[in-house]
């Protein structure tokens, strides 16, 4: 090794001390900073996206560390000397290099590719009879949210609100009774208005401009959401479940699978929600909140919350949350003013 490798594997050196004291002094743990960024999950999903998306980063991190390596090698190595007339030895057309710089890209994006699918697949898993399952609606702009389907061990609790769903069914389009000059729906025969297929629960929690709406979840248990929208597309996002799913109207006359599973939720905490989908006006302003309890917690608010015909108390969610307790608001988000003629800088209601 001359004089001048010598120089430059010694700065390479010091660079990569330099890196390394940042890392330490910053009071990143390996965990932290293996994450690249992304927020903590609290459910096995996550923790399978988490480690699918730490390894492409350090595979991307080891490729580019290799490609800028050859790059500086050439730079420095192999460039014309000084003073002489002669060129550095030339590699073009070499079969077994070109061979194995094309096949190297090839076979990373197929581990990358079936890595991926693994995940997805595992993500996308659904079983049947899950714990609990929600009915998620989004509208501009907030959340309703209603229990479907309680099972926490004792006998399953049926949330369906069917004289509501029947009052909201409409008739489909019957070309022989409607009549000559009767003109079907857009949609299926049905008309844009038509909003029959949106589930109605007897325990629902609605968002307002005053209130960021609670959903109540337990932890340890396998839960179903079924998403769809009132009028324009949706997202729903849990920043904590590294996922984010379109929430679309009529979702299944549009091609789109509303429903996707939870294997739980590891531990208890409020977690933000958010639209994820730009969906007007006040889009920014369309949050919501996760609040994961305990099981016993969770039976006894879904108690308090049932409707006195079904033996529970009738409670509204913060009269229920805060009879378990926990706060009866939101504590990870506020509510913002909407109203488009006030310039005042506060946005958070009350203040």
């Amino acid at each position: 090794m001359n004089v001048a490798q010598g120089r430059i594997l010694r700065r390479f050196g010091l660079a990569a001390s330099l890196g390394i004291a940042a890392l330490v002094l910053t009071g990143c743990s390996s965990e932290e900073v293996l994450r690249f960024g992304w927020p903590e999950g609290v459910t096995p999903q996550a923790e399978r996206m988490r480690e699918l998306w730490t390894w492409s980063v350090l595979a991307a991190l080891v490729m580019g560390i290799l490609v800028w390596a050859l790059i500086f090698w050439t730079i420095f190595f192999h460039r014309k000397k000084k003073n002489s007339p002669e060129f550095p030895r030339q590699t073009a057309y070499n079969v077994p290099l070109e061979l194995l710089y094309t096949a190297a890209p090839f076979v990373a994006v197929c581990v990358l590719f079936y890595f991926t699918v693994v995940v997805q697949n595992y993500v996308l898993e659904k079983e049947e009879n899950p714990n609990v399952v929600v009915d998620v609606t989004g509208f501009q702009w907030n959340w309703k949210f209603g229990y479907r389907t309680v099972d926490m061990g004792g006998s399953v609790y049926d949330g369906a609100d069917q004289e509501a769903e029947e009052a909201t069914a409409s008739e489909p389009f019957d070309p022989e009774s409607a009549g000559h000059d009767a003109e079907p729906g857009p949609i299926h025969g049905a008309g844009v208005s038509d909003l029959s297929y949106l589930n109605y629960d007897k325990i629902e929690t609605v968002g307002t401009t005053e209130e960021i709406p609670v959903l109540v979840l337990p932890t340890g248990n396998r839960i179903e959401f079924n998403l769809a929208s009132s009028d324009v597309i949706h997202a729903f996002w849990v920043p904590e479940f590294l996922f984010k799913r379109d929430v679309n109207p009529n979702p299944l006359n549009n091609n789109s699978d509303p429903v996707f599973q939870i294997s739980e939720i590891e531990r208890e905490g409020a977690f933000v929600g958010r639209c994820a989908e730009m969906c007007g006006t006040y889009h920014a302003m369309m949050n919501f909140e996760v609040r994961a309890v305990s099981p016993e917690k969770f039976t006894e608010y879904i108690e308090l919350r049932k409707p006195v015909e079904d033996g529970g108390e009738g409670l509204t969610n913060a009269q229920a949350l805060e009879a378990i307790g926990e706060s009866p608001v939101a504590i990870t988000t506020h509510p913002f003013k909407t109203d488009r003629t006030d310039r005042s800088a506060s946005v958070a209601a009350g203040e």
